[in-house]
């Protein structure tokens, strides 16, 4: 992979893991773009970038997660659970997270196998458009009615169900869990902070498994210095263009909903839809 292919991918990454419109699909559809003939889905670089964004999480939100960390240890010293506002919002982010790595590691094959394609992610992004559209009008329907302060287990278990959804290319990891936390009752701009916090164990390990299946093949990422290169470019890029993405979608939640985001995933399912119709991207 050349350095600007990473830089591009990188780009793309930052720009859309935090924004409600997949990364996952954007940059497969970009690697189709780049490469027609090569199969996405066996591209581990997609994966792996992932750990870029995971980076603009852990600086935005590093006082947070300092916060949430020290009063989970100094409870497990103290021979207690949740008993701060603090540690139960660890639990619940580790509750939240449970999902997510059953229903990955359960169904990783089949969803690659069945989701990974032009066709499926159209679909996939329509469908889920609708959702987030629902989800929008039921939190005008029904104003905010859970702070964050007052999140608890179902409420994180609900989001998380939501979160093991955006598995499917096309959901958008941010805009499943955001319209979740919308339908729970929480503010627009606190369902987006949980969403953030919930994304760090799910990014993390993802892009772990991946790195470590990478070593064991005889072909993978690290095979030359120009491989490590890109990768290195890649992140760094996912990184910088992540961390600018959460300070403006933060802001923007605070004042507008998701109904610009709704559009563009609309225009984006049907787009491809068309794309497929005059051959421009291949069923598979």
């Amino acid at each position: 992979m050349s350095l600007w292919e990473a830089a591009l991918l990188g780009v793309v990454q930052g720009l859309t893991e935090f924004l409600p419109i997949s990364s996952t699909a954007h940059l497969l559809i970009v690697q189709k773009l780049l490469h027609p003939d090569q199969d996405a889905k066996d591209n581990p670089f997609t994966v792996v970038v992932q750990l870029g964004t995971l980076v603009a999480v852990l600086v935005y939100f590093w006082k947070d997660i300092y916060t949430l960390t020290r009063a989970v240890l100094n409870e497990t010293l103290a021979r207690r659970f949740a008993a701060s506002p603090e540690s139960r919002m660890a639990w619940l982010i580790v509750l939240g997270t449970i999902p997510v790595v059953v229903v990955g590691g359960l169904f990783h094959k089949w969803l690659k196998a069945t989701f990974y394609n032009v066709p499926a992610m159209a679909w996939v992004a329509i469908a889920f458009a609708l959702l987030m559209a629902a989800a929008e009008l039921w939190a005008r329907w029904r104003p905010p009615t859970v702070e964050e302060s007052k999140l608890r287990w179902p409420h994180a278990l609900w989001i998380g169900l939501w979160q093991a959804l955006a598995l499917m290319p096309g959901a958008s990891r941010s805009g499943s869990t955001i319209s979740a936390g919308l339908f729970a009752g929480l503010p627009r701009a606190a369902a987006a902070r949980f969403s953030f916090l919930l994304s760090l164990p799910a990014i993390f390990a993802a892009g772990v498994k991946e790195l470590y299946d990478e070593t064991k093949k005889p072909h993978g990422l690290f095979q030359s210095s120009d491989d490590l290169l890109a990768l290195a470019v890649g992140l760094a890029v996912s990184a910088v263009v992540g961390y600018l993405s959460i300070v403006v979608l933060l802001r923007f939640l605070k004042r507008y909903s998701m109904f610009a985001f709704i559009v563009y995933r609309l225009v984006l399912g049907v787009g491809l839809l068309v794309l497929l119709s005059q051959g421009y991207f291949s069923t598979k």
